[in-house]
C-alpha cells in the first residue's frame, strides 16, 4: 500500500520544464532515494511535496489526501517532516529547547506567552533526543555542538510531529564518512521502529546504495529510471547520465553493500 503517490507531476519556470510529468510512489517503512545530476529537478520535486512550490499539474496524495495547493504548515501538521541540506536549528537555544519549540508549534502554542516554554513537554522532547542519541547533551547550546550532532538535533525536531513521511534534503552534506553512516543508520532504524517512510536526496552515492530500499533517477526534469539499487547500478541510461560512457556504479555499490551488511547486523 502506498503512503505517498505522485502522479504526472509537473512544474515550469518560464519556458523551462523543471519537472516534467514524473510519477512514483512510496510505501510505509521504505527509504526512497531521489537522485540525479545538478538541474535534474530534485529540489523542485521536494519543494512541491513539501508545499513550498505549487505544482502546475499532477497530483501528490498522502494517505489518499491531496497535498497540491496546501501550505507547508498544513502539510507539516498532516504528518510530513523535513530536514534541510544546511541544518536549521536555533543556535542560541539549548538542544532540548529546540525540540520543545517544534512541539510548541505542533500544538499551536508557539506564541502563547501565558505558559513558560521551558515547561512544555520537556519529557517528550527528551524522549525524542534519546531516539537520536542526543539526550545527554540536552542542556547544551546548539551553538557549541559538532555539525554531526546538529544534524541529529534537526532530525529530532523533524520527528516532533510524529511524521508518516520524512523528507530529507541532502541529509549527509558536509559530514565526514563516519558521521554520514551513523546518521543514515539511525534514520534506517527510525524507519523500522516507527514504520514511517523517508524520501531523501543525496549526492554521496555510497550513502544511496548502502541505505536506499529503492531509487528514482531524474534527468532534466524527467524520470529516467526507478528500481532497487542493483537495478539502478546496472541501468545503462543512469550510467550515461552520471558518467558518460565507460564507467559504472559497480565499485561504489560494492563498497555500499559492505556498509549495508554491517548496518543490518547492528540493527538486528
Amino acid at each position: 500500500m502506498s503512503l505517498l503517490k505522485v502522479t504526472e507531476l509537473g512544474k515550469s519556470f518560464g519556458g523551462v520544464k523543471a519537472v516534467d510529468g514524473i510519477s512514483f510512489d512510496l510505501a510505509p517503512g521504505e527509504l526512497l532515494a531521489l537522485i540525479g545530476p545538478n538541474g535534474a529537478g530534485k529540489s523542485t520535486t521536494f519543494n512541491m511535496v513539501n508545499g513550498q512550490l505549487k505544482a502546475d499539474r499532477g497530483s501528490i496524495l498522502l494517505d489518499g489526501e491531496e497535498l497540491v495547493g496546501r501550505k507547508p504548515r498544513e502539510i507539516w501538521r498532516m504528518g510530513v517532516g523535513r530536514t534541510f541540506q544546511i541544518a536549521e536549528t536555533f543556535a542560541s537555544l539549548t538542544v532540548v529547547e529546540n525540540v520543545q519549540m517544534a512541539l510548541l508549534s505542533h500544538d499551536h502554542k508557539l506564541f502563547a506567552t501565558w505558559r513558560r516554554a521551558a515547561d512544555h513537554k520537556r519529557d517528550e522532547a527528551l524522549a525524542l533526543l534519546d531516539q537520536v542519541g542526543m539526550k545527554a547533551q540536552a542542556d547544551r547550546p546548539c551553538s557549541v555542538l559538532a555539525y554531526g550532532d546538529v544534524k541529529r538535533v534537526e532530525l529530532a525536531i523533524a520527528m516532533a510531529n510524529s511524521p508518516k513521511l520524512l523528507l530529507m534534503d541532502e541529509p549527509t552534506a558536509g559530514m565526514a564518512p563516519k558521521e554520514r553512516n551513523s546518521l543514515m543508520a539511525l534514520t534506517k532504524q527510525l524507519v523500522i521502529d516507527r514504520g514511517m517512510a523517508v524520501l531523501f536526496t543525496e549526492h554521496s552515492m555510497d550513502v544511496v546504495f548502502a541505505y536506499a530500499d529503492r531509487m528514482i533517477v531524474l534527468a532534466r526534469g524527467r524520470l529516467i529510471a526507478q528500481g532497487k539499487p542493483l537495478e539502478i547500478r546496472d541501468h545503462p541510461k543512469v550510467q550515461e547520465v552520471y558518467f558518460g560512457s565507460g564507467k559504472t556504479f559497480e565499485k561504489i555499490a560494492e563498497k555500499a553493500a559492505a556498509v549495508n551488511a554491517a548496518v543490518a547486523g547492528e540493527i538486528a
